[in-house]
Order: structure tokens, then C-alpha cells, then sequence
């Protein structure tokens, strides 16, 4: 009797244990966002200049992709795609920069306030509902969505903010931003040590073969350098707490690479990036992918990653997860607009081979003098050989005037585009399909670039503030309290009248608990706080 106690027991156990570990775990994530650089800059995309070892490993354990853009080719409107999944010409963030957290002005030679875009309908910060479902959520430590974030969204969002700061076995979706490649590191980084022969370097076709720019140059690879330490430093703490097999990683750059017609430029050089995801447990490792992904696309995967059905908002696809679509992306759009003090309004789309761009201001020359890029050494250079007559044809063409109203490349045969082909007779009818097929993505996605920035800022904040929400509603039964607002698509957060992080509120909570709550939305002012004791 007691043998068969003995049996009965263990075979509950094992089937309660069997129950447990078929319950799907929820994967950790984490995204590791190298500024302002180019596929063409890396190893592990065919450019030898350096030995970068961690990021060369992370390839090898996972997927690199071929075919990976931003939708903007400057990070404050990029980083809006990638935390909500939407359009920044749609969400009215296309211009660098609206919101800056760290000024009271933001472009007072020309007018231009610092102000936070209020959202369409619907609009969240996506690790709001990772939070929902659990995760741990942490930035560190740069935000620069082009907007003010609403709270709810970070655990923690510091220099400080680790994922070991987590409950234990408690999921996490962690952001660690590296600022050592960025544009400002070219001229900031000038006098330290090379660690590449600037002679051994390969210099774009763009660009004059001069030691002016083979020196620039050897700073960013050797700025890549450094960054593959501080990667390193991560996948190795990933490592040493047992969570790097079973996590899924990103390394992606924010745009292209820091130089002029990289940055600020719709060609491949300014919103082409370098896409690798490590999938748990190696998933897929050593392979690459063609397929087109854009910013928008990196939200709704994610969110497919761990189970969450995309909410209908979001204008990119999921890649990945159980709610991966079915058709996979066939066209890339990429806007350009104000960049700091400077307006040049140009639209891009690739399709298959073919590279369609559309001027809006040919008067004005690819190289407008936006004063923070005027600091780089190249820059400089490359003004002074323009000034002087002595830049060759492919160098030369980025400063002329007129632009062409209209480009189109084959970027099988001209990866740099240099060669318009939008004369060519032959290829008429690609390029009245991508005229056409842009004029419908304008239309389709209300392509806010077509207005006056000051008539959208009028339009937005008619009393000059932003439109404060009203008081949350709330109903006491049965020991919980239950909150609601007026307006559907805001998000309620709320917290311990002691705590500083923001919880976002998905269901009644204990009377008992002394609680704040309001109504956060993007661009608008919170409501006012509820409070209960």
C-alpha cells in the first residue's frame, strides 16, 4: 500500500513538473544600438579593415541582414519608428529635432519651438505592453524619440539600468545605446591613437582619395573598435549570468554612417544599416537574409516574439514570433525634412533592384550646411575642394545645383547611386510605377511633410501648450478599485503614492493600496493625478 502511495506520488509529480516545463518561457531581449553606421563599415558584411571579435561572434550565432533600413537617416526621428512602429512622417516626427528633453529651445533662428507631437489615435510606446505581459523593461541609457515619453514604459531608463536589477527568473527587454560611433566622435575622437593604417582603408568612390578623409575614416573604424569592447561588455554579462544561449539579440545601427551623404541622405549610405539577430538557441546561426525590414517592422516582431498581437496602430509587419506575416515587405520608404536648422524635403522607395528618390526643394544643394556637421574635419575639407574647383564628377554631384526633381538607380550596378537613370528612356515604366507607388504611400500612411512645420505646431497647439487630458473615472466595488477614461486610446498608469515608477494599470486594483493614477498620452499634457489612500 504504501509502494503504491509512493507511485501514485511520484507519477503526480512528474506530470506536474512535465506541465511546468511545457509552459512556454518567455524570451529575454535585448537590443544593442550602435549610432550612425553603415553595413559596408563591418566585417561580418564583407570590409576587413578591422577584427571586431565580439560582434563577429554574435554574427556567427546568428542571422545577418542584408536588406535592413531606417526610415529617416538621422537617430531622434528614427528612434520614433523603432519605439512605436510607426511612420515618423505619419506620427509628425519626421523633422530633427522636435522634442529635446535637455532644452528649453529647440531651433530659435529659425523659429521652430521644442515641442512633443501629439500622437494619432491608438499611438503607444511599445514596452508598455511588455510590462503588461511582465518584462522587465529597461533603457540605458538614451531615449531621443523625437517626442516626450509618457510614463509606463521604462522600469528604469538611466545609465544604471540593468537587467540585474530585475526580480529574479523575471523576463527582460533591455536597450543599451552606444554613443561612440556617433557623428560627433569623428571630430571628438581626432586625437586619439588610430587603431587602423589609415593607408589600408578603403575609400568610398564618394569620397576624394585624400588624407584628410582616409584620416576621418580611420577614426570611425577605429571608433568601431572601441564599440565592439563596450558590445562585448554585455555579451559577456549575458554570459556570465547563464542568459545568453536562450536570449534574442539585436545589434542594428540607428542609420547610416556619420559622414557627409551618409547621414541626413536618403542614399543606401544614409538609411542603409547593419541588422544581426542571435535568436535563442542559435536559431537560423551563420545564415543571412535578404528580406526587406524596416524600423517599423522591429516593434510589432518583437511583440510577435513574445506572444502579443500586434495592436492595428502599427504600420510595420511582424518578421518574426507567431503573428509573423505571411507576405514579406517589398517596398522600403524613407523620408527626409528639417535637419536642425536646414529644410531639405525628399522622399525615397526601393523596389527590388531600384532606387526612386523625389526632390521637393531641387533648388537647394544635397549639401546643406547644417552647422553641427560643419565641424568635422571632412566636412571642412570637402567645402574647401568644392570652393576651389577640384572635386572630381562623383564627389562634385552631391554639392550641385539644380538637383534632379527626380532619381532612379539600379543598385545592383551602381550601389553608391551615381548614375541617374531617371532620363533613361527604357526604364520608364519603373520609374512611373515607383513615382506612383510613392504618391499612394503618401496618401495611404498622411505623410505630414507636405505642411508647413509652423502649421502643424499651429494646428497641434492652438493656445500655444499642449491639450491637457481630462480626469481619470473610477468605481469601487467589492474591494478593488476600477479606473477608466473618457477617451479610449490613452494608456493608465499608476503607482504607490511612495514609488517613482509608473505601472501600466490592465486591471482593478486592492482598495487597501495607497495609489496614484492619471492618463498619459503621446503629446499631451498627463491628466490630472487620482489619488486614493
Amino acid at each position: 500500500m504504501r509502494f503504491l502511495k509512493f507511485l501514485i506520488g511520484c507519477i503526480f509529480i512528474f506530470i506536474t513538473c512535465s506541465k511546468e516545463e511545457s509552459k512556454p518561457s518567455l524570451p529575454n531581449i535585448i537590443w544593442l544600438v550602435a549610432e550612425d553606421q553603415s553595413p559596408e563599415f563591418l566585417p561580418m558584411y564583407g570590409n576587413l579593415s578591422t577584427k571586431l571579435t565580439y560582434l563577429s561572434s554574435l554574427s556567427d550565432d546568428g542571422v545577418i541582414f542584408n536588406n535592413a533600413y531606417s526610415p529617416v537617416p538621422v537617430c531622434a526621428p528614427a528612434r520614433s519608428a523603432l519605439i512605436t512602429g510607426v511612420y515618423p512622417s505619419t506620427l509628425g516626427t519626421h523633422n530633427m529635432r522636435t522634442y529635446n528633453a535637455n532644452k528649453k529651445e529647440n531651433q530659435p533662428s529659425i523659429g521652430i519651438p521644442n515641442y512633443s507631437p501629439p500622437a494619432p489615435s491608438g499611438v503607444k510606446m511599445f514596452p508598455q505592453y511588455l510590462r503588461s505581459r511582465g518584462y522587465y523593461t529597461i533603457n540605458n541609457n538614451k531615449e531621443d524619440y523625437n517626442f516626450k515619453k509618457t510614463d509606463g514604459v521604462w522600469d528604469e531608463s538611466s545609465s544604471k539600468a540593468h537587467w540585474r536589477n530585475r526580480k529574479t527568473n523575471q523576463p527582460f527587454f533591455a536597450v543599451f545605446n552606444f554613443g561612440i560611433t556617433h557623428e560627433s566622435q569623428i571630430w571628438r575622437q581626432g586625437d586619439q591613437p588610430l587603431l587602423v593604417d589609415p593607408k589600408k582603408i578603403p575609400v568610398p568612390p564618394i569620397f576624394p582619395d585624400s588624407k584628410e578623409v582616409r584620416k576621418d575614416l580611420a577614426v570611425n573604424y577605429s571608433n568601431l573598435i572601441r564599440l565592439d569592447k563596450q558590445v562585448g561588455k554585455i555579451i559577456e554579462e549575458l554570459k556570465s549570468d547563464g542568459l545568453y544561449e536562450n536570449s534574442i539579440i539585436f545589434f542594428y545601427g540607428d542609420h547610416g554612417g556619420p559622414f557627409p551623404r551618409y547621414k541626413r541622405s536618403l542614399y543606401e549610405t544614409g538609411i542603409k544599416v547593419p541588422l544581426i539577430i542571435k535568436f535563442a538557441g542559435q536559431e537560423n546561426a551563420g545564415t543571412s537574409n535578404d528580406d526587406f525590414i524596416s524600423f517599423i517592422d522591429y516593434a510589432p516582431s518583437i511583440l510577435s516574439l513574445v506572444g502579443i498581437k500586434p495592436p492595428d496602430f502599427i504600420q510595420g509587419k511582424a518578421q518574426f514570433g507567431p503573428f509573423k506575416v505571411k507576405e514579406k515587405s517589398t517596398f522600403i520608404f524613407a523620408t527626409s525634412d528639417r535637419f536642425d536648422e536646414k529644410v531639405d524635403r525628399l522622399r525615397a522607395v526601393r523596389h527590388g533592384k531600384f532606387k526612386y528618390i523625389r526632390n521637393f526643394n531641387p533648388e537647394i544643394s544635397n549639401a546643406i550646411p547644417v552647422s553641427y556637421r560643419e565641424q568635422m574635419p571632412m566636412m571642412q575639407y570637402l567645402n574647401k575642394m568644392w570652393e576651389a574647383q577640384k572635386l572630381k564628377a562623383n564627389v562634385a554631384t552631391w554639392f550641385k545645383t539644380p538637383k534632379p526633381k527626380e532619381e532612379l538607380y539600379d543598385l545592383e550596378q551602381d550601389p553608391y547611386e551615381l548614375n541617374n537613370l531617371s532620363d533613361n528612356y527604357q526604364l520608364l515604366d519603373t520609374l512611373i510605377f515607383l513615382r506612383n507607388r510613392l504618391d499612394q504611400w503618401i496618401l495611404e500612411t498622411k505623410d505630414l511633410g507636405g505642411y508647413p512645420e509652423k502649421e502643424l505646431i499651429s494646428k497641434w497647439f492652438p493656445e500655444g501648450k499642449p491639450q491637457k487630458l481630462s480626469p481619470l473615472l473610477n468605481k469601487v466595488e467589492a474591494g478593488k478599485i476600477s479606473l477608466n477614461h473618457p477617451e479610449k486610446d490613452i494608456t493608465i498608469v499608476w503607482k504607490k503614492a511612495q514609488d517613482s515608477v509608473w505601472s501600466v494599470y490592465f486591471k482593478p486594483l486592492d482598495v487597501s493600496k495607497s495609489i496614484q493614477a492619471k492618463a498619459v498620452k503621446i503629446g499631451y499634457s498627463d491628466s490630472p493625478i487620482f489619488t486614493l489612500y
